[in-house]
């Protein structure tokens, strides 16, 4: 930024620099004080500048290095195993068993754990208190067998767990993807809709290349660096490592460093916020390695060729078409997400014509584990699943869920 800045404030004082629509006109207003500027003076002041940012962000990046919070919530017990995958099921013992199962489905390329967080930030703990009973899909490290894995062996990883939860729970799951998660779910749900109650789709996205072209242009640029082919037939290609992962995400907002730690640094010690800020960064820092197969497809069949939505993404010799699937269907679109657009998100509205639409005020993050979660995803969420499940309750279980589902459809 610091170096940038230095390069393009002579061509902008000429006039020639290329603005953003909504910053011509206020740099324009700028231009007969800039005609007067020395230039040592301007660019020591660019320098004093931007070394005070970078000294704020420092300041907040050693205050998160050295903060003392761990994540530490035990896992709740294990109800299926399949690979380097377990199924992890929440609720008290003893629940009732009538209560509808719902497969949680995060992303491949983050711990699980963004839905069981922390005390207060646990979608997965919070469910049961609304009558459900969730499960969590843990897919873990790839193991031997998971580096050869592509995405349609996740999806049928997946359509495994729907149908032990159908089999031993005697209910259909409720279906809901996150993120990543999300497009798997929705390939598995069409693979196997006897098994699927309900599907839910948190930011999914869609159309790789709305509201960030910007991103698909860099991905079709470093992808055949990031995920070689395997080197001889039989082989695994090579893992997409962590490390390159996190340089890839944030190369899609290169600015988000800055400007989350600069507000790290400000925050009050001891806070809520602040262990907030900690807990969701440690997950982030906190990623997994890809299959290559799966980053291939990912990086170059998504992102670079926009596959999915074009209907153009095949799992064995089907393509995943959002429009076949007849059952209940949320897409719930983030406000304020940078990794998934809102409008590449939004697409799978265009497909999916019978679905529920449902905006939650916050980010991508923020949406699952942010202060507004509960109000802004959680309890509309719950509402919308219990509305279309099954009900076999007694009377007064059926009458609270009628008018949960009521508040839902209005």
């Amino acid at each position: 930024m610091l170096l940038s800045s230095l390069a393009a404030w002579p061509i902008a004082k000429d006039g020639s620099l290329p603005w953003k629509a909504h910053l011509q006109q206020p740099f324009s207003s700028l231009l007969p004080q800039l005609a007067s500027v020395d230039p040592n003076e301007f660019n020591a002041a660019l320098i004093r500048a931007g070394l005070a940012r970078m000294g704020v962000m420092t300041a907040g990046l050693q205050r998160y290095r050295s903060h003392g919070w761990r994540r530490d919530l035990p896992d709740p017990p294990v109800a299926w195993r399949e690979g380097s995958s377990r199924l992890l099921a929440y609720g008290e013992q003893g629940q009732d068993k009538e209560n509808s199962p719902v497969l949680l489905v995060p992303s491949l390329v983050n711990r699980a754990y963004v839905l069981d967080l922390a005390e207060g930030q646990s979608l997965a703990r919070w469910l049961p208190s609304q009558g459900l009973r969730p499960f969590l899909l843990d897919w873990g490290d790839p193991g031997e067998t998971e580096q050869h894995f592509d995405l349609a062996a996740y999806i049928a990883r997946i359509c495994h767990a729907l149908r032990h939860l159908h089999d031993t729970t005697g209910q259909p799951p409720l279906l809901v993807g996150y993120c990543m998660g999300g497009n798997l779910a929705l390939a598995a749900a069409l693979a196997s809709p006897e098994d699927v109650a309900g599907l839910a789709l948190l930011a999914t996205p869609w159309d790789f290349h709305a509201g960030g072209a910007h991103q698909a242009a860099l991905v079709q640029a470093l992808a055949p660096a990031l995920v070689p082919p395997a080197a001889k037939a039989g082989d695994a290609p090579p893992m997409l490592d962590v490390d390159m992962l996190q340089a890839f995400f944030w190369a899609l907002d290169p600015f988000t460093a800055l400007k989350k730690f600069t507000q790290f640094a400000t925050l009050p010690a001891g806070g809520e916020a602040e262990r907030r800020f900690v807990a969701m960064e440690d997950w982030l820092n906190d990623g997994v390695p890809l299959a290559g197969d799966v980053a291939r497809e990912c990086l170059i069949g998504w992102y670079g060729e926009n596959r999915p939505v074009a209907g153009r993404w095949m799992v064995g010799d089907r393509a995943v078409r959002p429009q076949d699937w007849k059952k209940p269907a949320l897409v719930v679109l983030p406000e304020r997400d940078k990794l998934v657009p809102k409008e590449g998100a939004a697409a799978l509205l265009a497909q999916m014509p019978q679905a529920t639409r449902l905006d939650s005020p916050s980010g991508h993050i923020g949406m699952m584990v942010g202060p507004r979660a509960e109000a802004g995803l959680w309890r509309p969420l719950a509402d919308w699943l219990l509305s279309v499940t099954p009900v076999t309750k007694t009377a007064p279980q059926a009458e609270k869920l009628r008018k949960r589902a009521t508040k839902v459809q209005r």
